[in-house]
């Protein structure tokens, strides 16, 4: 007796596949086993200006980015003589007013 599979049959084996990796996305998403959320990620519009200047105007380019490294500026690093800013008793003072 030979069995036949209908068209319906097909769609719901190919539907329960979609809603079982759709039920595992969401369940990794809360575990935080996966990121979703886009927060890593940069604007196209940005991210295309900067490609398009990189070729065809360097100059704005290169005033970007040294425009982003003047304004994200790293703690000072600690020089020989500064002592040991009372790392050993367990908390950590940096003072930036003396640069």
């Amino acid at each position: 007796m030979a069995t036949t599979y209908t068209a319906r049959v097909d769609w719901l084996i190919a539907g329960g596949v979609v809603a079982v990796l759709v039920v595992l996305g969401v369940i990794a998403q809360r575990q935080g086993w996966i990121d979703l959320s886009g927060k890593n990620t940069r604007s196209a519009a940005g991210g295309g200006m900067m490609a398009v200047d990189e070729v065809f105007h360097p100059a704005a380019y290169q005033a970007h980015i040294e425009q982003d490294r003047q304004t994200s500026m790293p703690a000072p690093a600690p020089v020989a003589g500064d002592g040991d800013r009372d790392v050993y008793q367990g908390r950590v003072r940096i003072d930036v007013s003396d640069r």
